[in-house]
């Protein structure tokens, strides 16, 4: 077998990194948009969850119909890149107000559905032996890109709302173009013959799947909801202990430890396997959970330490996770098993960012992350059958 170009990785890292900027983007430009528009105060946290309802529902629709496994995903990729990049752009060219602003960013998170769950299933054709490792670095790039609206609003930005748009539309379009002409689709593929609607079904039969699956839910539940809350953790030891700890470069550095952790998650799959580091990074988050009321009353220098382990551990199983369910999936629906878990996992996002939303007006700030546990516990019960395996 030909030795793999050197090119392949950075470029489908590059491209996934710029066509999910379409995504980050929203995160940079909320305020400005507000205030552009006229929106009202909680209009920022819908434009925030179009995009994920859009995102819910491309993956649904990509997983159904298969269309990672019968069409080229390159192909596939470059369409979105294309499709998501003029959404985008469209709120620079015709949004009037929410509900156009709404529509664009519910269909650029449809089209995100073609890029990131596809991106990896382009690696996982182009690195079946070794996918670990690259999706370590894939999804460390993913992470930074998620920090990095933090990094924005601690520094501030000269750059206007609209220039953010096209710079993203057009990194988008950039990325799209460079995979599907220096990259395509790896040696490893296995096309589907034919649309199948028990193909999902099918899919979920295997017991290592499921525990693949399942591990990968649970930290979802936590990831996305440790994230989210941690600005407002951060603001609230500020007032619990009259520190002034600069909240949105923290929430940056916390967030993107996750990157390290990715990456050299992804190394030591190399040598230990994907099992064991996902048990062991999922196993550390969950401790952090539970101890999150005991290090909430440290001093602030022991604080941010234990966040920062709890950042750099919370996301990096998530390759390995990926990578056990592309390993684990029947050959032919890789790419559909990696979009409906996707979808199912971002799914669970939602309902544990509702359930801590509700919980921070009812409990103090110290016992929130505590109700994140329950997803650690379950996705470490699911990973330990592969490991006993």
């Amino acid at each position: 077998m030909k030795p793999i170009p050197r090119h392949v990785l950075p470029v489908i890292v590059f491209a996934q990194f710029a066509g999910t900027s379409l995504w980050f983007a929203g995160n940079a430009i909320a305020s400005e948009l507000q205030q552009a528009f006229g929106l009202a105060e909680g209009a920022t946290g819908n434009l925030t969850s179009a995009v994920q309802l859009g995102f819910i529902t491309g993956t649904l629709v990509f997983a159904l119909l298969s269309i990672a496994d019968r069409f080229s995903p390159s192909r596939v990729f470059f369409a979105c890149a294309i499709a998501g990049a003029f959404f985008n752009f469209c709120i620079n060219w015709l949004a009037s107000g929410l509900s156009s602003l709404l529509a664009f960013r519910f269909l650029t998170g449809f089209f995100l559905a073609g890029i990131y769950p596809v991106g990896m299933k382009i690696s996982a054709d182009w690195f079946a032996k070794d996918l670990g490792k690259a999706l370590g670095w894939l999804v460390g790039a993913l992470v930074l890109g998620t920090a990095f609206p933090h990094l924005l609003k601690a520094f501030g930005t000269s750059f206007s709302w609209k220039m953010v748009v096209a710079a993203t539309s057009s990194l988008a379009l950039l990325g799209g173009v460079l995979l599907f002409f220096t990259v395509g689709d790896g040696p490893n593929r296995s096309p589907a013959r034919k649309f199948e609607w028990g193909a999902i079904p099918h899919i979920f039969r295997s017991a290592d799947f499921r525990a693949a699956a399942f591990g990968y839910f649970g930290h979802m539940w936590e990831l996305y909801a440790m994230w989210a809350f941690t600005p407002l953790l951060l603001i609230a030891y500020n007032e619990t202990h009259g520190t002034s700890l600069p909240v949105a470069l923290w929430s940056f550095v916390i967030i993107s430890a996750g990157s390290l952790g990715c990456v050299v998650g992804g190394y030591f799959s190399s040598k230990k396997g994907s099992p064991k580091v996902a048990f062991a990074m999922l196993l550390t988050s969950g401790i952090c959970c539970l101890l999150s009321p005991f290090f909430f009353m440290l001093p602030s220098a022991i604080f941010i330490l234990f966040l920062l382990v709890w950042g750099f551990s919370v996301v990096g199983d998530s390759p390995q996770f990926s990578s056990l369910v592309a390993k684990t999936a029947p050959t032919e629906y890789i790419g559909t098993a990696l979009t409906i878990v996707n979808c199912l996992g971002f799914a669970l996002t939602i309902v544990s960012i509702q359930l801590l939303s509700k919980l921070q007006f009812q409990l103090a700030a110290i016992w929130w992350f505590l109700f994140l546990a329950p997803g650690a516990v379950f996705g470490l019960a699911s990973i330990y059958k592969l490991l006993k395996r």
